[in-house]
C-alpha cells in the first residue's frame, strides 16, 4: 500500500476538457449530453502539424494548448515561463494502438521495408508525451504512463511527486484515449471516450509568484489493492461516452475543478481501479482555499 500527501504544496492552476458534448470543466462536471459530434482537433489548434499524427496525439495537442492557456502559460509567442520549468506526464493505454497494429500487420504480410516512415515514429509508446512537449516547448521532465485503470491518477501523482522533489515548477498532465476500430476490438466491441482532459499542476509557491489562480489543491494520494470505495463526491464518466481508461483519473480531477469553479467547497475524492482490478488508486482534492 502507498499513502502519500503533497501537504497542500501542489495546486491545479489550469484545466481543459475535450469530449463529445463537453469542452469545459463545468460542462464535464455537469455531465456531457449524449449524441454530440466527435471532437475535431484542427478546430482548436489548426491543421498545421497534424498530418501523419495519430488521433490521440492530435487530441493531446489540443488539450495541451487549452490547459496551458487556461493557466496563463501560453501566449502568442509560446510559453510565458522558462521552458525548463515545465514538464509533462501523459497517460493513455490505447493511444497509438492502431498505429502499432497497422505496422505489425504490414510487417507480417510483407516485410519491415514496407512500413511507412511516417508511421514508425508514432509506434513509440511515449509519442503523446514527447510530441506535445516538442510542439509546445516543454523542456522539463517527460513521462508516459500506460498501466491500466489507475494510469490517470498515477500520472497526476507522479507529476506532483516530481514537483515536490524540485524537478520542475509545474507539469502538464494529459489523459487521452482515442476511439477507433482497433481499440473497440480490444474492448470487445465497446467504444472508447475519444477525448480526454489536461491539467496544469504547479508548486504553490510558483503559482503565487506569477499570481496564478488556484483552481484546486491536491491532498493525500493512496494506492492499494483494496482502494475500491466510491464515496460521496465521486465523479464518474457518463456511460454513453465509453471507456475512459488512461484518461479516467485526469478527467475526474478536471471534473472536481469544474465543481470548485461552480462554488462547491467540500473535498472530492477521485478513485480509479480497485474492485475487479489488481490495484486501486485514490486522490483527495480540496477547494482552492485549502491551506
Amino acid at each position: 500500500m502507498t499513502d502519500t500527501t503533497t501537504e497542500a504544496t501542489v495546486v491545479v492552476s489550469g484545466a481543459a476538457v475535450l469530449l463529445p458534448g463537453a469542452d469545459t470543466v463545468r460542462a464535464l462536471a455537469d455531465g456531457p449530453a449524449p449524441g454530440a459530434a466527435p471532437v475535431e482537433p484542427a478546430d482548436h489548434v489548426g491543421r498545421k502539424g497534424l498530418r501523419y499524427k495519430d488521433r490521440a496525439t492530435q487530441l493531446g495537442y489540443a488539450l495541451t494548448a487549452a490547459a496551458l492557456r487556461d493557466a496563463g502559460l501560453l501566449g502568442e509567442d509560446g510559453l510565458t515561463v522558462p521552458a525548463e520549468t515545465t514538464g509533462i506526464v501523459a497517460s493513455s493505454n490505447f493511444g497509438n494502438l492502431d498505429t502499432v497494429a497497422r505496422a505489425l500487420d504490414t510487417i507480417r504480410e510483407e516485410t519491415v521495408t514496407a512500413t511507412s516512415p511516417m508511421d514508425l515514429p508514432n509506434a513509440s509508446s511515449n509519442v503523446i508525451a514527447s510530441s506535445a512537449a516538442i510542439r509546445y516547448g516543454l523542456r522539463g521532465p517527460n513521462l508516459m504512463v500506460c498501466n491500466g485503470e489507475t494510469s490517470g491518477l498515477d500520472a497526476v501523482h507522479w507529476a506532483a511527486t516530481m514537483i515536490a522533489a524540485g524537478r520542475a515548477d509545474r507539469f502538464l498532465v494529459l489523459g487521452v484515449e482515442p476511439d477507433n476500430e482497433v481499440v473497440r476490438r480490444l474492448l470487445g466491441g465497446s467504444r472508447s471516450v475519444d477525448g480526454g482532459a489536461a491539467l496544469v499542476l504547479e508548486a504553490r509557491a510558483a503559482a503565487t509568484r506569477r499570481s496564478a489562480t488556484v483552481r484546486a489543491v491536491l491532498g493525500a494520494y493512496r494506492r492499494a489493492a483494496d482502494e475500491t470505495h466510491r464515496p460521496a463526491g465521486h465523479w464518474e464518466l457518463p456511460a454513453h461516452l465509453g471507456s475512459a481508461s488512461g484518461a479516467h483519473g485526469v478527467l475526474q480531477v478536471a471534473a472536481a475543478v469544474g465543481w470548485f469553479d461552480a462554488g462547491r467547497r467540500e473535498p472530492v475524492r477521485a478513485v480509479a481501479g480497485g474492485a475487479h482490478h489488481d490495484a486501486g488508486a485514490g486522490l483527495l482534492l480540496l477547494a482552492p482555499e485549502a491551506a
